[in-house]
């Protein structure tokens, strides 16, 4: 497990948001739960989309914990284990479909230089996504990096964990 920069909470809850160091602050973590629910459950976008991002952050910012869950209804909807696989630095070269690759470079980009979208993937992301769908993206994509950063600075984390499913945030 990597060194805690906090003291994690003694009373861990069910899941593994609440017994890590999110915790200590229960009236934001509640807030975080509501919003990221509201996000994945009653949104537009369709999860296999968010999970593609998520995971592409996940890979990203190292997150052991990100990297290895898996939403249940991206899933269900049809998002393998072989496509996440190909969720990797060299995905353009991948068997993943066009739209998944527009959501990972827009991903990269967003990560990194968010002022490098030029109007050539802008207009790609116009062609492809609702507005409503490309705000639900660009605010998923916040998330996913604040909240997976914050994990990763306050550590506590395992080195390592087996890929498993958890029910989608609700």
């Amino acid at each position: 497990m990597s060194q805690s920069r906090v003291r994690l909470p003694e009373a861990a809850g069910d899941d593994p948001i609440s017994g890590s160091a999110l915790a200590l602050q229960p009236e934001a973590l509640a807030a975080f739960n509501r919003l990221y629910g509201t996000l994945w459950s009653r949104g537009v976008l369709d999860h296999p989309s968010k999970e593609t991002a998520r995971l592409r952050n996940a890979r990203k910012t190292n997150c052991v914990f990100c990297k290895n869950v898996r939403f249940a209804k991206a899933k269900e909807a049809g998002l393998s284990e072989e496509q996440v696989e190909q969720i990797r630095d060299d995905y353009a070269n991948s068997d993943l479909s066009p739209r998944q690759k527009l959501i990972l470079r827009y991903t990269d980009i967003f990560l990194t230089d968010p002022h490098g979208l030029d109007d050539s993937l802008k207009k790609e992301l116009k062609a492809e996504f609702s507005p409503p769908e490309l705000v639900e993206l660009t605010a998923g994509l916040a998330l996913f990096m604040g909240f997976s950063k914050i994990a990763v600075s306050l550590g506590g984390m395992p080195e390592s964990l087996p890929t498993f499913e958890m029910p989608t945030p609700e």
